[in-house]
């Protein structure tokens, strides 16, 4: 498996419209290729019922749900960049009959809340459309909004381990792109540079599509 993580297509403006585009077919996609890996997301995130939740790019809100499930005393926060994302996350949410939570559109390199508010960060196919220059600012973001102790659970497509794995990484580079611009990338050593700590990584594949599930611990001693 190479280390060499290919050049991110898209700037953040063509993200934005990218994803507004296909936001009514996302789903389509998220269950077929990418349901297993987060629900191992879920399984190692170990919410405990009453914390303080935060989703980056909750995208049409598949997972926000299953938060809200596990989460009815505790509070939980999601964002996305795209408008029609976040507009069809919405309506699911809204059928949950829960009320517990806040939405809101926004990027993920400036979230608006307050140092060491979350207990527990998810964030789930977004690194691996961004630069790589961009990796290491957003996870210290991210850590920045963590509490001491608390844990990061990310999942990206990866660097396929067998044949049928690296199909994907080819059809990246066809032009136009398709798969909304995802690549694979490994982004533990990033979490590791910036200081994250019991870091467990899992490889996932599900149709051939190769997921990597990190998690991490915020410790500040």
């Amino acid at each position: 498996m190479g280390n060499e993580i290919l050049k991110a297509r898209f700037t953040r403006d063509e993200i934005i419209r990218k994803y507004n585009r296909i936001a009514s077919i996302y789903d389509l996609f998220g269950i077929l290729m990418e349901s297993k890996a987060r629900q191992r997301a879920l399984d190692l995130a170990s919410i405990q019922n009453g914390e303080r939740v935060l989703e980056v790019a909750l995208g049409t809100g598949l997972n926000f749900v299953e938060i809200l499930k596990r989460n009815s005393c505790g509070w939980v926060e999601g964002i996305d960049i795209s408008e029609k994302m976040l507009e069809k996350a919405r309506k699911r949410i809204s059928k949950t009959g829960k009320e517990n939570y806040t939405l809101y559109l926004g990027d993920c390199r400036n979230l608006p809340f307050e140092d060491g508010t979350f207990d527990v960060l998810m964030n789930q196919y977004m690194f691996d459309i961004l630069p790589v220059e961009d990796f290491k600012p957003i996870l210290l973001e991210f850590k920045r909004v963590l509490k001491d102790g608390s844990r990061i659970v990310l999942v990206n497509m990866t660097k396929g381990e067998k044949w049928v794995n690296q199909i994907y990484e080819g059809i990246y580079k066809l032009r136009p792109p398709l798969l909304a611009g995802c690549r694979g990338v490994l982004v533990k050593p990033f979490l590791e540079k910036i200081g994250f700590q019991e870091i467990e990584r899992e490889f996932v594949s599900q149709l051939g599509f190769p997921s990597e599930v990190l998690r991490g611990i915020k410790r500040t001693n």
